[in-house]
């Protein structure tokens, strides 16, 4: 193995975190993930409706969304190796979290003005980037603040911010439905305001200049790698975090469509329906996620929970290939926030436990990472060809979501550092 420089490994958190430093830290994250997932669950893909009509959006939809989730592939893993090597005033993720939230609003403002796709893409790509290095620093506050014996905990409230940011950003675009300027920028203002607040607040780690080690190139190449012969627990949870993702992706992706086209939605009707579907998962997931996390601490165990919340989600996605109504669509999301709630309330924990080295945490979960910005970059590459071989059908996309999240269980069955 080359030798390259790493950051000072650090001492793992001893000191249980209070409910204040929770609060703070989920109000946090549950804003950084209302930034990225409102545009993705309906103003981006109404926005480009409107500039190319029904027939030509899936494929401008692909560009857009495939090329800003490949940009995040390498600029979540980056911008964590940044945030490991910080050794500002401000500490080592405070700056990322001020950069990030800036910089990517700046990028959706581009977006809500484009009047054409190529000005789509390079807002959205804009906002990519500067979102997962929001992204990369506020993951790695947990293995960084948090207790090993404390994490399924707050992990598993954490998986509650999902379905709540979700159920958020779809109110939001639906509140201000027809103001393409208010249903882009409000979510970034809501979003925002609580992760600068937690940032304001926050008891930073800090590194000093004598204690940051020096780039090379040989160590920028390492940035987006963990090599999996040395830690193949890292590479087991990283493949099921990758197919599970991929089968959420396809979902979120393509839901708009799958209401116009099998569920014969009318376009003016699509945000209000998202959003219910979006609710009746979100109910699910708050309860699932809060009880899963406290149970998967009090067992110890991790590989059980993730690995029966990828097989419920997978039969969630064969429930909404199968139905032909609203009704249908509406009892799929319902099973599918059982296994989504169960999945990241305990995921996130397994992956800290897992990581290779406590002292580039960022960095790692930035690598980790990819295995959930990836699957936003492939569904969109290689959903036009499912639903080619479909005959158009959405139930066949949504059947091989099923498939993608099954395999996501076999995958997490090799993990073998936790129970």
């Amino acid at each position: 193995m080359p030798d390259v420089a790493v950051p000072p490994r650090a001492t793992p958190p001893v000191a249980r975190v209070g409910r204040g430093f929770v609060a703070s830290y989920v109000a946090a994250y549950m804003g950084a993930i209302l930034l990225f997932l409102a545009p993705l669950l309906v103003s981006l893909s109404l926005k480009v409706n409107s500039l190319v009509g029904i027939e030509q959006a899936p494929n401008a939809l692909a560009l857009v969304a495939g090329t800003g989730a490949l940009l995040a592939l390498f600029a979540n893993p980056f911008f964590g190796t940044l945030s490991d090597r910080t050794s500002s005033r401000l500490g080592m993720r405070r700056p990322w979290l001020v950069l990030g939230v800036l910089g990517g609003s700046a990028g959706i403002l581009v977006v809500a003005l484009a009047p054409n796709i190529p000005v789509v893409l390079v807002g959205w790509c804009l906002a990519q980037l500067f979102f997962n290095a929001l992204l990369a620093a506020l993951i790695a506050v947990l293995p960084d603040q948090v207790p090993v014996a404390q994490r399924g905990q707050v992990a598993g409230v954490l998986g509650i911010c999902l379905p709540i940011a979700s159920v958020s950003g779809t109110f939001v675009v639906q509140l201000f439905a027809g103001n393409t300027l208010a249903v882009f920028l409000a979510p970034c203002a809501i979003g925002g305001f609580f992760v600068l607040l937690f940032a304001a607040r926050l008891d930073d780690r800090r590194l000093t200049v004598a204690q940051r080690p020096a780039w090379s190139r040989r160590e920028l190449g390492h940035t987006f790698y963990v090599d999996p012969r040395r830690h193949p627990d890292f590479a087991w949870a990283f493949a099921s975090r990758f197919l599970f993702v991929l089968a959420y992706a396809f979902l979120t992706t393509y839901q708009a469509y799958y209401l116009l086209e099998r569920i014969g939605t009318a376009e003016d009707g699509v945000s209000r329906q998202v959003f219910l579907g979006t609710l009746t998962m979100a109910v699910v997931v708050v309860a699932a996620s809060l009880v899963g996390g406290t149970l998967s601490d009090r067992t110890g165990r991790r590989k059980a929970f993730v690995c029966a919340a990828s097989v419920v989600f997978g039969l969630s996605m064969f429930v909404i290939a199968v139905a032909t109504s609203f009704g249908g669509f509406l009892v799929g999301m319902a099973v599918g926030g059982l296994g989504f709630g169960l999945y990241t309330a305990v995921d996130l924990a397994l992956v800290a436990d897992v990581l290779p080295d406590s002292g580039s945490a960022a960095k790692d979960l930035g690598v980790m990472n990819i295995a959930g910005a990836l699957p936003s970059a492939l569904a969109p590459a290689v959903a036009p060809g499912i639903l080619a071989v479909g005959n158009g059908s959405y139930g066949v996309l949504y059947a091989v979501a099923g498939c993608c999240a099954l395999l996501g269980a076999a995958a997490v069955l090799k993990v073998r550092r936790v129970r």
